[in-house]
């Protein structure tokens, strides 16, 4: 009888632990983009914590996380591109407030398989003539866009609908955000992505510069030629001289105001902003500024809640100046 009173106590103990447990929880989805940059924050954390805080880090898409977070489904959203407007209604209409804060650079990267010969750079136009509405179902070959290129046929592979990134592309290359042809194979999943160039030799495809860097026996990276007309190839130094343009972009952690009541989401927050300079660069990502992340703790500390865009992405905006907008709800 003893016995058995003893192994109910612990029993109940156990249970009541687990239950401790499981409210030091910080959950968080969104951006494949800004996954590589979350996770290593999210391991460094968990170890700081000695594994007292469990951190869940999803990649259902900056829109795929967007739509969690505005039904009050996690704490934090990774975001590779601003939240849109239809994302601001949606949390307003929830009562959802949350805080924007930028966390690093990203190289936007077009990539081809290595038995491509003939491409030595891209321009912003040889790209849109690629990747436009019109294109569809019209461009389907390579010596369309250069009569230099040969007659192949021309294969795309690049990010789903909810895709921050794609987003991104699309505004930077075509003019508007989700303005593009629809017949390319599409995949929310970056490593999909990477198998499908590397197996075909008419392939062109786009993701973060993380995916391309840890893939790069498979790929080659394409220079692009930026506004001053000179062709750069992506690199953490091409984006921190400024160089790597129109493709360099802000990726975002978008926070929910309320979470950071609780004491575990508010002291990752800080840990992240702390140290995104160092993890940044470990995955191959370009860090802020250290005013900017200064400038970001800042605005957390103080709750400053909404958006620095007002619904609508940016091209070339820079963070320092972002980060002193008054933000829209």
């Amino acid at each position: 009888m003893k016995t058995l009173k003893l192994s109910v106590l612990a029993a109940s103990l156990a249970l009541t632990s687990a239950g401790a447990f499981a409210q030091a929880l910080v959950k968080i989805d969104g951006s494949s983009t800004v996954y590589p940059v979350t996770e290593a924050v999210a391991e460094d954390f968990q170890k700081a914590k000695k594994n007292s805080v469990k951190v869940t880090v999803g990649i259902s898409g900056t829109g795929g996380g967007f739509k969690k977070f505005c039904r009050g489904e996690i704490d934090i959203s990774d975001a590779s591109r601003p939240i849109l407007a239809k994302e601001m209604e949606a949390c307003k209409a929830a009562g959802i407030k949350y805080i924007e804060l930028p966390v690093a650079f990203d190289a936007l990267t077009v990539v081809i398989n290595p038995k491509n010969t003939w491409i030595k750079q891209l321009t912003v136009a040889e790209l849109k003539m690629m990747w436009e509405p019109g294109a569809q179902g019209k461009i389907t070959k390579w010596n369309q866009v250069n009569p230099a290129w040969p007659d192949a046929p021309l294969k795309l592979f690049g990010p789903g609908a909810d895709s921050g990134t794609f987003d991104y592309f699309t505004e930077a290359i075509n003019g508007k955000s989700k303005s593009s042809r629809g017949d390319f194979t599409a995949s929310e999943d970056d490593n999909v992505l990477v198998q499908g160039v590397s197996r075909d030799t008419n392939a062109l495809g786009f993701f973060g510069f993380a995916y391309y860097d840890e893939n790069k026996g498979k790929l080659n990276a394409v220079p692009i030629v930026n506004p001053k007309g000179k062709a750069v190839t992506p690199s953490l130094d091409a984006v921190m001289a400024g160089e790597y343009e129109p493709l360099a972009r802000p990726i975002f952690i978008y926070v929910n105001a309320k979470s950071v009541e609780k004491p575990e989401v508010k002291e990752f927050v800080e840990f992240y902003l702390k140290n995104a300079a160092k993890l940044t660069k470990e995955v191959k990502y370009v860090p802020l500024g250290a005013a900017d992340y200064k400038h970001a703790l800042d605005n957390f500390s103080k709750k400053k809640t909404g958006t620095g865009f007002g619904g609508v992405a940016e091209v070339g905006v820079k963070v320092s100046d972002l980060l002193k907008r008054d933000p829209k709800e």
